[in-house]
Parts: structure tokens; C-alpha cells; sequence
């Protein structure tokens, strides 16, 4: 009576069908909590969006509001003492074992819940069910496992569909994907891909991606990246069920123009991680040329310099104060990547200078490009080319 239900399973059977139970809590945190509410990247049919409240409310007794809101604050207030669960702030183990503590407590504040949470549900259901009466969700639920499974299966498949949002998107997400990983933008906060099969947390594995372009329904944009989430949006669009408002732009570009012109400046803030990911490769080469070119003539510059690849695309906010007094002192050493390297903070802060009019920004610019193509650096030269080339 205490091992056996209505569906009398094998041990291995209970483990599919846990593994495929909390895999819908996934898709219902990654499609509707995160890319259709807190994004607005997709609308959802009204049966869709009711499907994953109500199951949300029966696995996790989260509500969409609070969701909404920590998260968009933490976009906001990303890798600062106000984001609500950055790892640069509080700790890797701490948020990794313990953000969903980090989580709750953010979710109380009403100034983040009234800044943060607005146009997320407010109807009769979500004020009178899924609101104020969450912890019968999941009761119901238990409920429901003892019954199909048994009184000792259910209970422990309840346990895990309870644990398994807080510890992969509370702690695996908000911790290590903020912490290690692999990135292929270079976004101002430290954002990071986890794997570049996005399959068991349902396409969050791709949280680099996923900062660089925070309001795309699509969180995969190399051609190994692969996004479960995605392939279910893309079903539930061919039924008709969803409306993509918005994904990752993809860049374009033609015969590179004598000038940069408004289009070109258009096109380069838009484009600005392509931009900057390009630029690492310009950087890239221009080190391994003069890491070559010191081993035979400055040996003792090249040591200097040797491991310090791995900062040169990194954001200076993001380093620690010895980090950049070394990356400063090896940079000395070698005139061609110091101009390199500076050139490229230049170039960023084209998208970052709010203040500066149109007019301003194209000066900036192509005044850039004259310098870059005056400075006889070749990776320089060329990279200038390519940037006239977007359109």
C-alpha cells in the first residue's frame, strides 16, 4: 500500500516519470516565466499561459509576479550589490546552495515587487488561486503522486519536483552561470554558458547568450548551441499557440563604405556583441604576433606577458584590483597590443555614452576608424574595413 498506486511502476519507471514531470516545470519556468513574462520576448495563447500557472502552481508555488520582478532586477542591477543574487557579490557556494534563500527574500520587498512586477497576471485566478492558495497546489500534487505512485514514491517525487526549480535555476543558473562557463559575448556583467546544449534546464544553459540579448525568445545563437526551450516555442507557434515578438539580430553587412555613415553607426550599436566578439579576434592575433615577435627579441617582456590572453577580452569593471595593476604592467611591455587593447574600450564606449547625440557618436566613430587605419597595426586596419562593412 505505502510502494504502489494506481500505476503500479518499476523503480526505473518513477524515475522517468520524475525526470519527465519536473522537465515540464522547466519549460513552464523557461517558456512562460522567464521568456514570455519577464522578457515579453513571446506572447503565449490564454490556454498555454493558464496551463503553466496552473502547473507551476501545483510543482513550485512560485508566483509570477515575484518571479518576474527578482529577475528583471536582476538584470537591472546586475553583478552589483543591489542584484539580488550575483555570485560576484555574495559567493559562488552561497548562491549555488542557497539562492533560493536569496530568491525569497528579494520576492518580499514590495519596492521590488511594485518597480519591477508590473504586467504580469492580476485576474481573478491569480489573485484567489494561484496567489493565496499555493501551498494547496502543492498539496494537491502530493496528492495526486500518492495516489497514482503510492504513499513513499509520491512523496519523494513530490520532494523533488518541489526541489529541483530552486536548486538548477536558483543556484545552478543564478550561481555557476555566473561564474564559469564559456562566453561568446562580451557583456558588460559576468554572465557565462553553463553547456551549449541548453536540454536539461530547457535552453537556460545558454545564459551568456542569454544577457547579451536579454528580450530574445531564442537563447542559442552559434551553430552548436542547441535550445530545447526554443524548439517547444517554435512548436507551439506552427499550432498556433505562441507569437514570437523577437530574437537575437543577426548581423548584415555589404561593400564597406569609404565612411562610416549613420547607417554604419546604426548598424555597429546594434551589432555591438558581434562587434566586440570580431574585435577579440583582432586582439587575439595581435598578441599571438607579439608573444612571437618577444620570445626572440625580449624574452624577458614575453614572460611578461605570457597568460595574460585570458584578461585581455575581459571587462576592466569585472577585474579584481591586482588583476588589472598586472594586466596594466604586461600591456607596458608592448606598445602595438597596449594600442590594440585600448582602442577597444574606445570602441565600446560608443554604445555606452547615452548623453552624446547622433552627430557626436559618428565623429567618434569615424574618427576611430582614421586612427585605427593611421596606426600601422594590420589587425587594426582590417578590423576597421569590417566595421564599415555592417549595415
Amino acid at each position: 500500500m505505502l510502494f504502489s498506486g494506481v500505476l503500479d511502476l518499476p523503480w526505473w519507471g518513477l524515475v522517468i516519470v520524475t525526470l519527465g514531470l519536473t522537465h515540464v516545470t522547466i519549460a513552464a519556468v523557461t517558456i512562460f516565466l522567464h521568456r514570455h513574462q519577464a522578457h515579453r520576448a513571446l506572447d503565449l495563447h490564454p490556454l498555454v499561459s493558464h496551463f503553466f500557472r496552473l502547473w507551476l502552481c501545483l510543482t513550485t508555488g512560485m508566483e509570477t509576479k515575484e518571479w518576474a520582478a527578482v529577475h528583471r532586477k536582476h538584470h537591472a542591477k546586475c553583478e552589483t550589490a543591489d542584484d539580488p543574487h550575483s555570485p560576484q557579490i555574495y559567493g559562488l557556494k552561497r548562491v549555488l546552495w542557497g539562492g533560493v534563500f536569496l530568491y525569497v527574500r528579494e520576492a518580499h520587498k514590495k519596492e521590488t515587487l511594485q518597480r519591477y512586477g508590473h504586467g504580469t497576471p492580476d485576474d481573478w485566478l491569480e489573485r484567489n488561486v494561484y496567489t493565496s492558495r499555493a501551498k494547496i497546489g502543492l498539496m494537491l500534487m502530493g496528492l495526486i503522486n500518492i495516489v497514482l505512485f503510492g504513499v513513499v514514491p509520491g512523496l519523494l517525487m513530490l520532494a523533488v519536483q518541489i526541489a529541483w526549480i530552486p536548486f538548477w535555476a536558483a543556484g545552478v543558473i543564478n550561481g555557476i552561470g555566473h561564474y564559469w562557463g564559456y562566453r561568446n559575448w562580451s557583456c558588460a556583467d559576468a554572465s557565462t554558458n553553463i553547456f551549449p546544449l541548453g536540454i536539461l534546464i530547457g535552453g537556460e544553459e545558454l545564459h551568456n547568450n542569454h544577457h547579451a540579448f536579454g528580450s530574445s525568445a531564442k537563447l542559442s545563437n552559434r551553430w552548436y548551441e542547441f535550445d530545447i526551450g526554443w524548439m517547444y516555442i517554435r512548436i507551439l507557434e506552427l499550432l498556433g499557440l505562441a507569437q514570437i515578438k523577437k530574437i537575437a539580430p543577426r548581423p548584415r553587412f555589404t561593400q564597406a563604405k569609404p565612411v562610416a555613415d549613420f547607417d554604419t553607426l546604426q548598424a555597429v550599436i546594434s551589432y555591438r556583441y558581434d562587434v566586440l566578439a570580431k574585435y577579440a579576434k583582432s586582439l587575439k592575433n595581435t598578441y599571438a604576433e607579439e608573444l612571437k615577435l618577444l620570445r626572440r627579441q625580449a624574452p624577458q617582456d614575453a614572460r611578461s606577458l605570457r597568460g595574460m590572453k585570458r584578461w585581455l577580452n575581459r571587462d576592466e569593471r569585472q577585474m579584481r584590483e591586482e588583476e588589472r595593476v598586472r594586466l596594466a604592467a604586461a600591456l607596458a611591455r608592448s606598445e602595438k597590443l597596449s594600442k590594440v587593447y585600448g582602442m577597444r574600450r574606445e570602441l565600446a564606449a560608443l554604445w555606452e555614452r547615452s548623453n552624446a547625440s547622433r552627430e557626436q557618436l559618428l565623429n567618434q566613430l569615424q574618427d576611430w576608424c582614421r586612427r585605427a587605419e593611421a596606426s600601422g597595426i594590420r589587425q587594426l586596419q582590417e578590423f576597421s574595413q569590417s566595421l564599415r562593412s555592417y549595415a
